[in-house]
């Protein structure tokens, strides 16, 4: 599925119209499966700019690409926390002109408030998407392996080392990312998702290494929608939108595999990906351009409706999908919003404490 993607996203570039080699080149970089292609195709089509775009499954490779230099991308959505963060820090990022972006108002200035702690004034991105961090899993192999009345709304179906032990055989993933994996298995010990305690990061490390055995891969997110959608795992640790996706396609291909999200009823993570446009943007205001096209609620609609993430665009609701729209994984109610945390910026000696944490988790040790 995402090579289809990316051979859309390749075959529409290839397709713009010859005027727009007078309107320049717009290079994005995103996550994978995080678009509807056809978006693509309406914003050369109305602008006559040409997209370039490339994609990535994790904050780290995000990251990498940046801490280069001269990355050449216009356009960049980075998650709020803590990468978008780092960049807003390290000035890594333009001011966005809300003149050249008209459509800014549609933006929910509630949800624009939880990410303005990173960004005050809100001066360097738009919310594009968001969701939370939970398990993805097969409904009837976690329930053949845990039981027919086995709760199915804690962490507690992957984090409880028996529970991992026995859903081994179905196959149990964890993606690869310390930053949406830490918080959550930190809030689940009860402990501050956001502690740089050495005792709380080596209880984290501990529930981690437990169960570590039973895991078939560390994968990224992208490689994890497709084990899911297939049935080649039973239970991850993912993201919302992408365990719908998964969702959605076992739905599609009618072999009997059933999806579903799991939030944590101990609270979820919530995390926003942001539209930002480096410092260094070769083409800044075709960045602009975009951001203001997607903003449209027309358009957001037509994104959610095909990623199955929410938008921060209220007036984009009634325009999406119902099946989407309707969906409380993806548009969680008020009691799991109360709930939910957004991690907060950790100084850099903590970010390392847990990249190493991270890597000895990787490598089977505790």
């Amino acid at each position: 599925m995402r090579l289809i993607l990316l051979l859309l996203l390749a075959l529409i570039a290839a397709a713009a119209p010859a005027r727009a080699q007078d309107r320049g080149v717009l290079n994005v970089y995103n996550w994978t499966d995080y678009i509807d292609p056809y978006v693509v195709q309406r914003f050369q089509q109305e602008t006559g700019i040409r997209v370039r775009y490339d994609v990535y499954d994790s904050l780290e490779t995000l990251e990498g690409k940046l801490s280069a230099g001269r990355s050449g991308y216009d356009l960049i959505v980075p998650t709020a926390e803590p990468t978008f963060a780092r960049l807003v820090r390290a000035g890594a990022l333009r001011e966005i002109d809300r003149a050249r972006v008209p459509n800014w108002r549609n933006l929910d200035p509630a949800l624009m408030a939880r990410v303005a702690t990173v960004d005050p004034g809100n001066r360097h991105g738009a919310i594009y998407l968001w969701g939370t961090v939970g398990l993805g899993i097969n409904v009837d192999k976690v329930r053949a392996a845990l039981g027919p009345d086995v709760p199915l709304d804690s962490l507690d179906l992957l984090l409880n080392p028996e529970n991992a032990r026995k859903l081994r055989g179905c196959g149990v993933v964890v993606m690869d990312s310390a930053t949406d994996v830490l918080p959550s298995v930190l809030r689940w010990l009860g402990r501050d998702p956001d502690s740089q305690d050495a005792a709380d990061l080596a209880a984290a490390g501990q529930a981690l290494g437990a169960i570590r055995p039973f895991l078939r891969a560390i994968p990224g997110s992208g490689q994890i929608l497709d084990m899911l959608a297939t049935g080649e795992v039973c239970m991850a640790l993912t993201y919302s939108g992408d365990v719908i996706q998964a969702a959605a396609r076992a739905r599609e291909a009618g072999r009997g595999v059933q999806v579903a999200f799991v939030a944590p009823r101990t609270g979820a993570h919530l995390w926003f990906d942001m539209l930002a446009v480096p410092a260094d943007a070769p083409n800044p205001d075709a960045a602009l351009a975009f951001i203001d096209f997607l903003l449209r609620p027309d358009v957001m609609a037509q994104v959610s409706s095909h990623v199955r993430y929410a938008n921060a665009v209220p007036a984009s609701r009634p325009m999406i999908a119902a099946a989407v729209r309707d969906d409380p994984n993806v548009f969680p109610p008020e009691a799991v919003m109360a709930q939910a945390f957004v991690p907060g910026t950790l100084p850099p000696a903590a970010e390392r404490a847990r990249t190493r944490l991270w890597s000895r988790f990787k490598a089977g040790g505790r």
